[in-house]
């Protein structure tokens, strides 16, 4: 049954000045259920963090065991509802890591169509463990994918800065007029580091949470703001409507609220619901 915590919380409680009114709902409930209740092409965006397949009990959940037969009964039947409520310019972005992403890239490529892939996005970090018997596993995969060939992808907003490459060999250029000249095709053109480049489909610009971060919430696995701000600005734009149906510590609330974004999602945990309650209603 499920069990809405607050449902309606409208931005302008939190936000001074709203920019417009926005609306978050979440729900203690199963997110099958939640998807099922949901009406067609209702939703601009999915991110979810989803369950990784290390088989951990993290005390707040507990994850899939790396099974194929038990990543793909969870997932095939979530998938496609998850396609069919997605308005067809939407978008999903399903993050993970290298356990389930072969799998899970399989079965995305057979519900949303294999040239509705876009990336496999990875996020580089430094975190705890190490070792050296193998390459040092730190990085996650977000699979994305669109609904559809008509998507909206804000990359104006997401560009990158020049790399250290770029700026160590135009460094004197830049250090002295303010901007760097490029050849090509005959044809040359300045830029300014405000001009930043094309975003890449890696990041190593945002960091993990430590433990002397103020993100921190105690939830387990809990991703930092920056990185779904990026896919949500990316992504969507004011007014539209972002899902996350793993919800966990509630980032991707926290997010919405933030950018002025509807949001709806759930969790099973009630204590990830009563967790988002409390960040939304601190602005944190």
């Amino acid at each position: 049954m499920q069990n809405s915590l607050f449902e309606n919380i409208q931005l302008n409680d939190f936000r001074q000045p709203p920019l417009q009114q926005c609306s978050v709902v979440c729900s203690t409930v199963n997110n099958t259920e939640l998807l099922l209740s949901q009406p067609n092409e209702s939703v601009n965006m999915i991110y979810s963090d989803i369950l990784y397949g290390t088989g951990r009990n993290f005390g707040e959940y507990e994850d899939l065991k790396p099974i194929r037969i038990d990543i793909e009964s969870h997932y095939l039947p979530r998938l496609i509802e998850m396609k069919r409520v997605l308005k067809q310019n939407g978008c999903i972005y399903l993050q993970m890591d290298t356990r389930i992403n072969h799998w899970m890239r399989i079965l995305m490529d057979e519900v949303f169509g294999y040239d509705n892939f876009r990336n496999e996005i990875s996020w580089c970090y430094n975190s705890q463990g190490k070792t050296t018997k193998q390459w040092n596993k730190k990085h996650d995969v977000i699979l994305y994918y669109t609904k559809s060939e008509d998507f909206i992808f804000n990359s104006d907003i997401v560009k990158d800065s020049i790399s250290d490459l770029t700026y160590r060999r135009f460094q004197k250029e830049i250090d002295k007029y303010g901007y760097y000249t490029v050849l090509k095709n005959g044809k040359r053109t300045q830029y300014t580091l405000a001009d930043g480049s094309l975003p890449k489909d890696w990041f190593e610009d945002i960091t993990y949470i430590s433990r002397d971060n103020k993100e921190l919430t105690g939830y387990p696995t809990q991703k930092p703001k920056e990185l779904i701000k990026r896919f949500v600005l990316a992504s969507t734009n004011e007014g539209d409507t972002v899902a996350d149906y793993y919800l966990g510590s509630g980032t991707t609330a926290v997010v919405c609220q933030e950018l002025n974004r509807n949001f709806i999602g759930c969790d099973i945990n009630e204590k990830a619901i009563e967790l988002t309650k409390s960040r939304l209603l601190d602005g944190r």
